[in-house]
């Protein structure tokens, strides 16, 4: 049993009765067994009235057990019903080119691709937050990507929010294109796993003209925005940061201090010299995008998910 089955098996015995569990336990060796794809499908839509919706009640330790399996996997916000789903994909067994990988094509499996292309949006739910934990996840770029193009809010948040998945696996176009979405239906930046790390001179330019739509608009920016831009601001990105300083309400300033704080430019560094209060924060560690994040963003009472 790998460790995150074993995870998830440990979090459901303590969240679900015995004979939920029993089961559960019960599908999952018949998938694993090579059942017919129907049972899988069969179990998979009938998890929910067997385990129930129920949050899986999640200590920080677990959550520490998750991160030290899966970098960036945060289940702290899955339900029983998504734990047990996840343990039937698992279940699949992934040798088989019928049942998991097509061999000769390197396309992602007939089963997966059914279940795709059938489930209900809390389904696919499930399958979106589930993809970094499932083996061959390189053959899902395709199916990340789809998750990304999704009108529905919460699909799209499963595979953006708390997800590991983007940043270990899509190239930039794609990635950029989903932040820049996040940005647009107002999503929360530091939920997105890697956005440090990821940030790109593309994406800095695509954020920066999208302020630019908005200002003339007469409408605002999140903040957040330019938490991407700081490293790759040219001389008109750092008039536009200048802008938010001089006209910005204090979460404004405070981020756009940041972008300047991060950028190698002496333009930038002059222009934040300008604001002495908040390039002591900034020097003294009072002011960081973690703390810009819980103050700003409403304090969300949740471990905030943004890494280098």
């Amino acid at each position: 049993m790998s460790k995150v089955n074993k995870l998830l098996h440990h979090w459901l015995l303590k969240s679900v009765s015995e004979k939920a569990f029993a089961w559960l336990e019960e599908k999952q060796a018949q998938i694993a067994s090579g059942a017919a794809e129907r049972v899988f499908f069969t179990a998979f839509s009938a998890v929910p009235r067997y385990l129930g919706k129920q949050d899986l009640q999640l200590t920080f330790q677990d959550l520490e057990a998750a991160e030290d399996v899966i970098p960036g996997w945060y289940p702290g916000h899955w339900s029983v019903d998504q734990a047990g789903r996840t343990l039937l994909l698992l279940a699949l067994p992934e040798n088989d080119a019928e049942g998991y990988v097509g061999v000769s094509s390197g396309e992602a499996a007939p089963t997966l691709d059914k279940l795709f292309s059938t489930a209900d949006m809390g389904e696919l739910v499930v399958l979106y937050q589930s993809l970094p934990l499932l083996p061959h996840p390189e053959l899902h770029r395709h199916r990340a990507a789809e998750g990304i193009r999704s009108n529905m809010s919460n699909v799209f948040q499963a595979i953006a929010l708390r997800n590991p998945y983007p940043a270990d696996y899509l190239d930039n176009a794609a990635w950029n294109q989903m932040v820049l979405k996040a940005v647009f239906v107002n999503s929360p930046l530091h939920l997105i796993w890697g956005l440090d790390r990821r940030a790109n001179p593309e994406l800095a330019r695509m954020l920066a003209d999208y302020a630019h739509e908005r200002w003339a608009a007469k409408r605002s920016v999140t903040p957040e925005l330019w938490r991407p831009v700081g490293r790759f601001a040219d001389s008109a990105i750092i008039t536009d940061l200048e802008k938010v300083l001089v006209n910005g309400d204090i979460h404004e300033q405070e981020a756009a201090a940041l972008a300047c704080a991060e950028s190698p430019l002496p333009q930038a560094q002059e222009l934040l010299s300008r604001y002495p209060d908040l390039q002591s924060s900034i020097q003294k560690g009072n002011l960081t995008w973690s703390s810009f994040s819980r103050d700003a963003c409403g304090g969300l009472g949740q471990r905030l998910f943004v890494y280098k």
